[in-house]
């Protein structure tokens, strides 16, 4: 059995979006219906990485390969680029952006890479005319990244000005100065826009944390989902084996056996 090739794939998603031969869910999408799935794949991704399913991650990388292939289709049909124009505006970043491989430039270290990494991307917006006229060191960060990404990389260029914490302990300090002010909101009556404001600088400051700490906020966040889901479904199986389903205890029973789950787990 011949193995299928990227050609094959882009076979198939001609085909699928035939209007008369194709798959009816297919024709109908467009570029803003299939964004929410692009996103879910890249997810995925990064799900089946933590996980370290090298088998789930293959097929994860095939389908974000076939969100790739499916919105070059509805741009191809809609006379805007194509397939080959993806691959080579991205070959063509990646020789522009690697002097230090691909051309004469050198760099004294990772630091200076970054920075020039940067100043090449700088200059990119430039040539497009792209925020042409703000001189900020925030230019260019998308806002179309997920918010605590943003929340990071908003940080990450200030820090390039020395607008920064020295290290973690200070931005502990600035976390308890956050919860308190939103327990001040709590207190005064909780205005859900004064909340709205005050647990947004919480989260900030998080990703601030994080940031300091050198972890992902994002691997962080899927870490503490699956921690609690392992843990909610074991407290759930520990009360149906005892005859009275989680449900049918107070939050105080509830309580006890998310404890006794804990223990199991350092056991």
């Amino acid at each position: 059995m011949s193995r299928h090739t990227l050609n094959d794939l882009l076979d198939i998603m001609t085909r699928l979006r035939d209007p008369e031969r194709g798959c009816p869910w297919d024709v109908k999408q467009n570029f803003a219906t299939i964004a929410p799935y692009t996103i879910e794949e890249a997810y995925e991704v990064a799900d089946a990485i933590d996980r370290q399913d090298w088998h789930d991650l293959r097929d994860e990388l095939g389908d974000l390969l076939l969100q790739v292939v499916f919105h070059a289709q509805m741009a191809k049909e809609a006379g805007l680029f194509d397939f080959d124009d993806v691959a080579h505006a991205i070959s063509d970043k990646m020789l522009r952006r690697h002097p230090h491989v691909f051309g004469d430039a050198s760099y004294d270290d990772i630091e200076a890479q970054k920075q020039g990494w940067e100043d090449i991307k700088r200059a990119e917006r430039a040539a497009k005319g792209d925020g042409v006229d703000d001189t900020s060191v925030l230019a260019g960060v998308s806002h179309g990244l997920p918010e605590w990404k943003r929340a990071t990389k908003l940080q990450q260029r200030a820090a390039k000005v020395g607008f920064d914490w020295p290290n973690a302990a200070p931005v502990l300090d600035k976390l308890a100065e956050e919860l308190d002010e939103v327990r001040a909101e709590f207190a005064d009556g909780a205005d859900v826009g004064r909340l709205q404001d005050e647990i947004g600088d919480v989260l900030f400051v998080t990703a601030n944390l994080a940031r300091h700490a050198g972890v992902d906020f994002s691997q962080a966040m899927r870490h503490a989902n699956a921690k609690f889901e392992r843990r909610f479904r074991r407290m759930e199986a520990l009360a149906e084996s005892e005859g009275r389903p989680l449900a049918e205890r107070d939050l105080a029973g509830q309580e006890a056996l998310w404890q006794r789950v804990k223990v199991l787990e350092r056991s």
